[in-house]
């Protein structure tokens, strides 16, 4: 049997590069739309990065160890609102379920849509903090002058106390900041001013 001629063979080659190359650069393409959400799917599973972990039922048990929880609450430019928590810190027992509000108001002309981020410092204890209900990735809109409180449901996970290098820790910090939102998700422009 003859070989094919050596130009079929070079474009055969050169079609199968060429498709190849296109299957790459479309995985790639959809690696990088798949990136962000899986990403945030991996902090809220895991703890990571100071992502509080979210369940829907409370500890097993209560320790008699005590860790100080803060609360830093922002409000980034290009949104009217004044944002607080009820108390900026409290004391909690690791294991006990509390709970806490946080108020926020339009103190601007219009109606406005924000949507509000968090994260835990240190960030190592974001994988024993754990939240059961919050606010934070939910659009709220609120018309000028009004005012709605939201609350935040949480524990410090008893599994804290086998980490060696939280041995000391004191205290730990939930921060929230508010963007307004765009589609859904956070409009992030320049720095953020503290409302706390």
């Amino acid at each position: 049997m003859n070989a094919p001629p050596t130009h079929i063979g070079n474009a055969r080659a050169r079609r199968a590069t060429l498709i190849g190359c296109a299957g790459f650069a479309v995985l790639m393409l959809g690696a990088a739309y798949a990136a962000v959400p899986l990403y945030g799917m991996f902090c809220r599973l895991t703890g990571f990065d100071g992502t509080p972990i979210i369940r829907s039922t409370g500890a097993s048990e209560v320790l008699d160890r005590t860790v100080d929880v803060r609360f830093d609450t922002n409000v980034a430019p290009g949104l009217s609102w004044s944002f607080k928590a009820e108390t900026p810190e409290i004391r909690v027992r690791i294991g006990e379920t509390q709970t806490l509000f946080f108020r926020v108001k339009n103190e601007g002309s219009r109606a406005a849509t924000g949507v509000a981020t968090y994260n835990v410092q240190p960030d190592q204890a974001g994988a024993f903090f754990v939240k059961m209900k919050c606010f934070c990735f939910d659009e709220q809109t609120l018309q000028p002058g009004e005012t709605m409180d939201f609350p935040v449901v949480f524990y410090v996970d008893p599994e804290i106390a086998k980490d060696k290098t939280l041995a000391g820790l004191s205290a730990i910090t939930l921060s929230y900041t508010y963007f307004a939102s765009r589609k859904g998700q956070p409009a992030i422009t320049g720095s953020t001013k503290t409302s706390l």
